[in-house]
């Protein structure tokens, strides 16, 4: 820029240099541009037009010279008042760069073109209008003001909006369609949530009383259990076709193992169920760990097959070791189904059903269970449905509607459903402070947590901690057994998106908090019971190595101190330096990375745990103390 009329431009073509005066009326309304430009278009060569005659070039130069412009009185002062000389000067701008008045003139022009800029980004709104208005944060005047302004000039009837948060609002218009505003299941439902856990030795008939439990509850249609037959039946297996409604992948089917833990869902007028099936096999252990973290009520399967009882329940059978993990794993109810009464060597007998339940009784109450109010004793088929949802006919059975009636076996209810409808779980307090160790995670446009709420309510929109990593997040959503909802009390299984967090930084084993968190720590005061030991190791010493288990963490731990012992006559050593097998034990252990804990007093669910070790659990426990929390 040459002055305020003139204008200095170049174009390049065909390695050709030249320069364009351009001069301009201020005043002027509005800009037409000349016949030439009008008849260009895109794409069209450019070629630099024939010079005009100098004498009319002058006529039109001379006739557009404003005589108050500062560089026009410059030049024609150079000129010795020559106006022709002066006019062929401005017609050659780097003549005129030769002379320091020109140069000056041009600098202090600069200055005032800057000025000229701040004013009009600070001040002026009328050059906006019919231009490109995508300018930075600071530079912008006010959002409102822009809006009037411009519906003002342009006549528009637009809503006024924020050009910069434009996208901010996109985003959260699209948020809002991924995750609609759900009701709260209190509100929705308010049937009760129970969690069962389907336990026992191999081959004892859980993952068929599952699926006959489905079915019967209409929750498998007939054409899907017709396929199962066709397919048990190629595999010659045909008593297998209500476990394949659990048993989903090929292996599981091919070897009549569950392996993984099933997950499905039924609902009678009482109250809604979650069916936990776990695995039977010993080798799956630490899975049947997770399944049962989860579980409200445990439903502990037992063979009266001749042979198949007996081989559960002694020593190195899964019977023992699941109704032992049960009570560790805080099942409120055990519900003690004796399976396969109507196969051919029992036949519905009483004798082989009080054999069951006389041999399962003393163990049980070992464990810590209370028999007369936890534990219910139930004789079913699984494969028939006799007992299940509909009592057995009195035909195949005359006694079992006598023991009903008298109160035997802890009950007063026929059939598996209807014992379980009457459950009621106490200690569920939604104003405790939130709890929900995590199961699993996994992705899904977000970081998405699995677990159940032990204590507290989680809501969307809510900020929680997580231990012991101390993150701080927000909860962008919540669903209840796969159903989107705005909060979930205590018992729900739940997924959670959380805001802010990679899966990197949730972890199983790690505790969803609300404020205060639980604690963090690496070690701790215990009491534990000792059931086994290893093959090569006799007793319990400190140094002792094992795999620690408590709610759904897993993590290495060594014994570090013995306080004291307590045999089975109830004699107290507080000297002992070892301890054997039956004897109680208050000791300190360390394990390998802080986890989060709390005292079995304050909270039983995040209090107790198990020590495993060579594929057997060795000990039930539960936490006395922590360290202070300046420790943590």
């Amino acid at each position: 820029r040459l002055s305020n009329k003139f204008f200095l431009s170049t174009l390049s073509n065909n390695n050709t240099l030249i320069l364009i005066i351009m001069s301009f009326n201020a005043n002027a309304a509005e800009w037409k541009p000349s016949v030439a430009a009008s008849a260009w278009t895109p794409g069209q060569g450019f070629s630099a037009p024939a010079p005009a005659p100098q004498q009319q070039k002058s006529e039109s130069m001379e006739s557009e010279i404003d005589e108050n412009d500062p560089l026009w009185k410059v030049v024609l002062e150079i000129a010795g008042g020559d106006r022709d000389k002066a006019t062929k000067m401005i017609a050659d701008p780097d003549c005129l760069t030769k002379y320091p008045q020109v140069e000056a003139l041009l600098a202090g022009d600069d200055v005032v073109m800057e000025k000229e800029e701040e004013d009009w980004e600070k001040n002026d709104t009328h050059d906006i209008i019919g231009q490109d208005t995508t300018t930075p944060m600071d530079t912008v005047q006010s959002d409102a003001e822009l809006a009037a302004t411009t519906q003002e000039k342009l006549q528009i009837a637009a809503k006024p909006a924020p050009v910069i948060n434009e996208p901010m609002q996109q985003e959260e218009e699209e948020e809002e369609e991924e995750m609609p505003p759900a009701e709260d299941v209190m509100e929705g439902d308010p049937r009760e949530h129970f969690n069962l856990v389907f336990i026992g030795h191999v081959d004892a008939g859980k993952s068929t009383l599952s699926g006959n439990i489905l079915y019967l509850t209409d929750n498998v249609d007939k054409r899907t259990i017709e396929k199962y037959e066709r397919e048990a039946k190629d595999l010659n297996r045909e008593s297998w076709f209500l476990a394949f409604i659990m048993d989903t992948n090929e292996e599981e089917r091919a070897k009549g193992k569950t392996v993984e833990v099933g997950r499905a869902h039924f609902n009678t007028e009482a109250k809604r169920y979650t069916i936990l099936d776990a695995p039977g096999h010993k080798n799956y252990v630490p899975n049947m760990i997770m399944g049962a973290s989860q579980a409200d009520v445990g439903v502990l399967v037992i063979s009266a097959r001749k042979g198949e009882f007996e081989t559960g329940f002694d020593r190195g059978g899964q019977t023992r070791e699941h109704a032992m993990l049960a009570k560790t794993l805080g099942v409120s109810y055990l519900v003690v189904v004796v399976n396969k009464m109507d196969d051919p060597t029992v036949q519905w007998n009483k004798s082989r059903f009080d054999e069951c339940v006389n041999k399962t009784r003393p163990f049980l109450k070992s464990c810590g269970f209370i028999i007369k109010k936890e534990v219910k004793f139930i004789p079913i088929s699984g494969l028939s449905g006799a007992n299940v949802l509909s009592e057995v006919d009195s035909t195949e059975c005359t006694w079992w509607s006598k023991c009903v009636a008298s109160g035997e076996n802890n009950t007063n209810i026929s059939t598996l459903v209807g014992l379980l409808d009457s459950l009621e779980i106490k200690g569920r307090e939604s104003t405790s402070p939130l709890r929900i160790p995590v199961l699993d995670r996994y992705t899904d446009r977000g970081t998405i947590a699995m677990g159940k709420v032990e204590s507290g309510v989680i809501r969307i929109g809510q900020k929680v901690t997580i231990m012991p990593t101390r993150n701080i997040c927000k909860v962008d959503g919540v669903w209840a057994n796969e159903e989107a909802v705005s909060s979930a009390r205590p018992g729900e299984n739940v997924l959670i998106k959380l805001n802010g967090l990679g899966i990197e930084d949730v972890q199983r084993g790690f505790v969803i908090c609300s404020n205060p968190p639980c604690r963090s720590v690496s070690k701790i005061i215990c009491q534990i019971g000792l059931m086994d030991m290893p093959e090569n190791t006799k007793i319990l010493t400190a140094g002792f190595q094992a795999m620690f288990h408590a709610h759904t963490c897993e993590e290495e731990c060594t014994i570090i101190k013995i306080f004291e012992t307590t045999n089975h006559k109830g004699q107290v050593n507080k000297k002992a330096r070892f301890a054997n097998v039956g004897m109680k034990v208050v000791c300190m252990i360390e394990v390998g990375q802080t986890i989060p804990l709390e005292t079995y007093e304050d909270m039983p669910f995040l209090g107790r745990f198990t020590l495993r070790s060579e594929g057997k659990t060795l000990a039930i426990g539960k936490v006395l103390k922590l360290p202070p929390k300046k420790d943590d």
